[in-house]
């Protein structure tokens, strides 16, 4: 972190066990951030299953999310959602009819053919990091939730420079970035961070091994 207002993500790819490996990852870096031994810092969950740190780290607010192939964890001070994805084959455009907002659906159909698997998981990703960071993930209107749409697609990549959350429509106070990522032994991964609280909060993305 590099700020009261950064959030800290890790990401890698991993060949098995990405839950594990996912706990693990988010452990040592509680441990890093907060300069605690990580046999001072333990996991639990919510009742409603979301991940909390206890001991040295429990002031931070934290979250976790893994999918084929690939684990991602957030922290930050502020409530704060991570969500990964693998990009797989689906029906992108029936499924944005029948659980996103017409708006985004709207858009998703006028994308090439080609290109509306991954614009609609860099939709969902969005959807429920932000869910996450409210934390009740996609229930209460979770997959309805506005996204600004960018006028061109593929949107410019924030490599090379600090990714920042942008906040989302209907100033509820959420922000969001999808963040870049490259390929895992699974293929290619749409990764998406979001926060409550501090749009334009810097993100410190940071890559890990498997």
């Amino acid at each position: 972190m590099t700020g009261p207002d950064a959030v800290t993500v890790l990401w890698g790819p991993v060949a098995s066990g990405e839950r594990r490996a996912a706990h693990t990852t988010l452990l040592r870096a509680a441990a890093e951030l907060t300069g605690s031994p990580l046999h001072r810092i333990g996991l639990a969950h919510e009742p409603g299953g979301r991940p909390r740190l206890t001991g040295a780290a429990a002031r931070l607010h934290v979250s976790v999310s893994h999918s084929p192939g690939a684990r991602a964890v957030a922290l930050a001070r502020n409530p704060v959602g991570v969500d990964i994805e693998t990009v797989r084959p689906l029906p992108a455009l029936a499924m944005a009819r029948r659980w996103f907002a017409p708006a985004d659906a709207d858009w998703l159909g006028r994308l090439p053919a080609a290109d509306r698997v991954p614009a609609f998981y860099w939709l969902w990703t969005q959807k429920e990091a932000v869910g996450k960071a409210r934390g009740h993930g996609l229930a209460h209107g979770g997959l309805t939730q506005p996204l600004l749409h960018p006028p061109h697609w593929p949107p410019p990549s924030a490599t090379g420079r600090t990714p920042a959350l942008s906040a989302l429509p209907g100033g509820t106070g959420a922000a969001c970035t999808v963040l870049p990522t490259g390929t895992g032994p699974h293929g290619s991964h749409v990764l998406a961070v979001a926060g409550l609280g501090a749009p334009g909060a810097p993100v410190d993305l940071r890559h890990c091994d498997a």
